[in-house]
Order: structure tokens, then sequence, then C-alpha cells
């Protein structure tokens, strides 16, 4: 389980293919920290250690052919910027909200409004029963936690800050590109308790 607090950025710096699988390595800051079989969100995906180098600080995860499908991974190539974060730990504080790391469905960027201080990001996606939204709910954009506003069948809003903007891939996100989103899984369930689904 994660919480959608980026722990740090991560870069990709090689891309392989086997089979109808692809291979992702990343260099972060705590590669070297990382175990094989540790599970890790990369842009809200939870993806598999299965390979570390602490020398150069980078570790590798395999994506199949269902995780290129229904994520905006097979569009990932070197040089692109992820947001890492590890599982929650016990005990630890639960500063976002519940994100399983399971991407529900891509979303576009329609537009980035620089606020002089702030900046806006408009996303749509596919509406559907189990793709919802509320005014001030929560909302899991490439694994970062945030709050939505303008909340409608098939897209909403975001205000990220500085820190955020810094800190996570919002910084290189622009109009027209594709982010994985993970719907509140509260909402889910009573979307799927009332016959929604």
């Amino acid at each position: 389980m994660f919480t959608g607090i980026i722990e740090t950025l991560g870069t990709i710096v090689a891309v392989g293919q086997e089979g109808t699988n692809r291979h992702f390595t990343v260099a972060s800051p705590f590669a070297a920290e990382l175990k094989i079989d540790q599970s890790v969100a990369h842009d809200g995906v939870c993806l598999t250690v299965v390979a570390i180098d602490a020398v150069a600080g980078t570790h590798v995860v395999t994506a199949i052919d269902e995780t290129l499908r229904v994520t905006n991974l097979g569009q990932w190539q070197p040089g692109r910027l992820v947001n890492l974060e590890r599982c929650l730990a016990a005990g630890g504080r639960f500063d976002g909200h519940i994100v399983q790391g399971h991407v529900d469905a891509t979303a576009r960027c329609v537009s980035v409004q620089d606020q002089n201080g702030s900046w806006l990001f408009r996303f749509e996606h596919e509406a559907g029963p189990g793709f919802l939204t509320v005014e001030k709910g929560s909302i899991c954009v490439n694994g970062t936690s945030l709050t939505c506003f303008d909340s409608t069948d098939d897209g909403f809003t975001v205000a990220i800050i500085p820190y955020t903007y810094e800190h996570t891939s919002f910084q290189q996100l622009k109009a027209g590109e594709v982010v994985n989103l993970e719907f509140d899984i509260v909402g889910k369930y009573v979307a799927k308790l009332l016959g929604r689904q």
C-alpha cells in the first residue's frame, strides 16, 4: 500500500524489450536501499524490483504487456522523470490517501495554467461507472496524491504548489501528455455497492 506522497524522482536510463515484457532501468537516490522483490510505485504503478546496481544507483523493474496496455509506461523513454514511492512502512505516517498502485485508467492533460505561484492542470479521461471524482476529493495522478476540483464525469482539475512541482514529474508535464490515474478506493467500493458497476 502507498500514500501518494512522492519520496523522490527517478530517471529512466534504459529501456529493454524481452518478448512482450519491457524492462526499465531507473536511476534514483534510494536505489542502494532497495531489495530484490520489493514493490515500488513508479508514476503510480506498483512494480517489482528485479535487479539492483548499488554502484550505479539504479534498479530494474519489468512491465508485462497488460501493464503497458493500461498505463502510460509504453511511452517511457530514457531521460523521462518518474515519481517514486516505496510502500508505507507499518507505523508510518499516512500523509496522503490510500493508494494501491493499481492504475484504473489513463487521462490526457488538456491544459496547464501558470497561476504565478502555483499551476492548474486539467485532465480528461474516459467516463465510466468506476471512474469517479468528487469536489475536494482525492485522486492519484502519476502516483501523486492530489485534491481535485471542477470535477465532471470525464475530467477534473488539480492545483500544484511549487514544492510539489519541483519534487515530482509535474515539472515536465505538458498539455497533450498521458498520465496514470488511480481513483479513490473508497469511492470505487461505494459505487459498486450502489450498483454503478
